[in-house]
């Protein structure tokens, strides 16, 4: 999943924000296409909910069940969940972020799927 998130991520001929890019891998991987990729373009640089890193909140959306995991694991790699403190670190680039949310969200399902929790296909339409 993280590398179809890096690969659109910014590059001709869509340049996908972060929130798009991990929502394309998703659709990419899981076949879910119950969310446009114009729905998320808002949600980009700085703009996702709650100051959200746009990666982070395009891997909570498409996995609701399992955003809290998301969030602290995320926020325990790179320092911060928010996008602001994570520019402003300038530790992080965006590319980073991107991978990172598209990885947590792989490896939740995959970790959902081996201990046959409720979530253990990724949620659909």
């Amino acid at each position: 999943m993280k590398n179809h998130a890096l690969k659109v991520f910014r590059q001709p001929p869509e340049h996908l924000n972060c929130a798009q890019s991990v929502l394309h891998a998703w659709r990419e991987v899981t076949g879910n296409t119950s969310i446009a990729l114009a729905d998320l373009k808002p949600f980009g640089g700085g703009r996702a909910p709650a100051g959200l890193c746009g990666a982070l909140h395009a891997a909570c959306l498409v996995a609701p069940d399992w955003a809290e995991a998301l969030k602290q694991n995320f926020a325990e790699r790179l320092g911060s969940r928010y996008c602001k403190e994570l520019r402003a670190a300038k530790v992080h680039p965006c590319e980073t972020c991107v991978g990172q949310a598209a990885e947590l969200l792989e490896l939740q399902i995959k970790e959902d799927t081996r201990s046959g929790g409720a979530n253990s296909r990724p949620p659909t339409e």
